[in-house]
């Protein structure tokens, strides 16, 4: 077990450059599995979530060759098994577009109940409305969800919610279903547009990515690709508003300005300078914390992922902010870590508000998941003295070589080792 110990209150300064989109990525590696032959797969973020999706694709027979740090050779060929390991498939939430892809390419998929972070209820009843409108049947044994159909059909789809997850893996699985596909009230985050482009790339015909209705034309066969993952959205809003937390002044390469636009909105608000390039952003700050309304909402508006760090910013504003979670029911959970840190946060369910205060001030912390770990990493940052962060395998589940990176913008961050005692002390 390892922690942070960071010894902040020093603004980041410099340059870094943004890993591939997590959530791009592990949608991505499952659909390689529809191409039976071999894609070539770049800008991999090398972080745990990716690390148990290509060892799920081993397990299900795929051959991996690793070509570079963030590059994969991935050969779906011949695959020998359509369930997916207990153990791996607990590991983390999208597991579940392992079944998707392996409905798609052999009729038949199994899946445990997925793992990762506990956010609140995420039930998966809008994927298996859109498998069973494709004429699959679903059922429950033991705790693995299983789908099988031994005649995928295109059909029409109207989600009853907006959700990420179904969407791709309705896309998955109606690639090569017979007929054409409509999905209706579909979610429109940049990872579904990277989804569609990889299966385009691979000979898919899925056209709306990005809107509100997707139309997938069923095709008989896919075939092998090299395709390049987008940038991480949310990693680059980490890092700028790190840097506004931290007032420092950040220049944030490989990223996708408009995908920021929502994160960029905030933090002109909130009194941070915002400037735009081709491919990169800088973010600097100079002045006061200003208070500001925040509600998170489905691309475009502002994403959930964010929320965690923006409260941090915004704890340390002049005055009250505001703050509605609109996605996940315990997205709060971290709150009483930087209530510990003095900050002055009242919760009633769903909603946060938030009285700004000086400053935060250093604490022993525990991150709950991965994004509320990040918003505790840029809280101690620009907290004066030493802060320890432990279960920091929840960050590192999304982000690559965080402590890295940070050090290269001049933060005092380390990564050490618990001693076995205090291990054993917390069991």
């Amino acid at each position: 077990m390892e922690k942070f110990v960071i010894n902040g209150g020093k603004p980041l300064m410099g340059e870094v450059t943004i890993s591939g989109a997590k959530n791009a990525a592990v949608a991505i590696l499952p659909a390689t599995i529809l191409a039976a032959d071999k894609c070539i797969l770049e800008n991999i973020p090398a972080i745990h979530d990716v690390s148990v999706s290509l060892e799920i694709l081993e397990a299900l027979g795929a051959q991996i060759r690793t070509l570079g740090k963030n590059s994969y050779e991935i050969d779906t060929t011949h695959l020998t098994s359509t369930r997916v390991p207990d153990d791996l498939s607990r590991q983390m939430r999208a597991s579940y577009y392992f079944l998707g892809a392996l409905l798609g390419r052999c009729g038949s998929g199994q899946v445990a109940m997925p793992g990762g972070c506990n956010l609140g209820p995420r039930p998966i009843d809008q994927h298996l409305k859109a498998f069973c409108a494709l004429n699959a049947t679903d059922s429950v044994e033991y705790g693995m969800i299983k789908v099988q159909s031994e005649d995928l059909q295109g059909a029409h789809i109207f989600f009853d919610t907006v959700s990420v997850g179904a969407t791709m893996n309705a896309m998955l699985s109606a690639v090569l279903a017979k007929g054409t596909t409509q999905l209706e009230n579909v979610a429109k985050e940049p990872h579904i547009v990277d989804l569609a482009n990889f299966l385009n790339m691979m000979g898919a015909d899925v056209r709306g990515a990005g809107t509100d209705v997707i139309k997938i034309r069923g095709v008989e066969k896919l075939h092998g690709c090299t395709y390049s993952i987008i940038p991480d959205q949310i990693e680059a809003g980490s890092f700028m508003v790190a840097a506004a937390a931290t007032g420092g002044n950040v220049l944030i390469k490989n990223v996708t300005p408009k995908h920021l636009e929502p994160i960029t909105a905030k933090l002109e608000l909130a009194g941070a300078t915002v400037e735009e390039y081709d491919d990169a952003v800088r973010v600097y700050r100079t002045g006061d914390i200003y208070p500001c309304k925040i509600k998170t909402m489905p691309h475009p508006g502002f994403p959930t992922d964010m929320q965690p760090l923006m409260t941090v910013l915004l704890s340390r504003a002049l005055g009250t902010s505001i703050i509605t979670e609109g996605i996940w029911e315990n997205r709060f959970r971290y709150v009483d870590e930087l209530v510990r840190m003095g900050a002055n946060i009242q919760v009633d369910g769903q909603v946060a508000v938030i009285e700004g205060v000086p400053e935060l001030l250093p604490a022993p912390l525990r991150a709950s998941d991965l994004r509320a770990g990040a918003a505790l990493v840029v809280a101690a940052l620009s907290a004066k003295g030493i802060s320890e962060i432990d279960e920091v395998s929840h960050i590192e589940r999304g982000y690559e070589n965080l402590v890295e990176k940070l050090q290269g913008l001049g933060a005092d961050i380390r990564r050490v080792e618990k001693p076995a005692a205090a291990m054993a002390k917390a069991l």
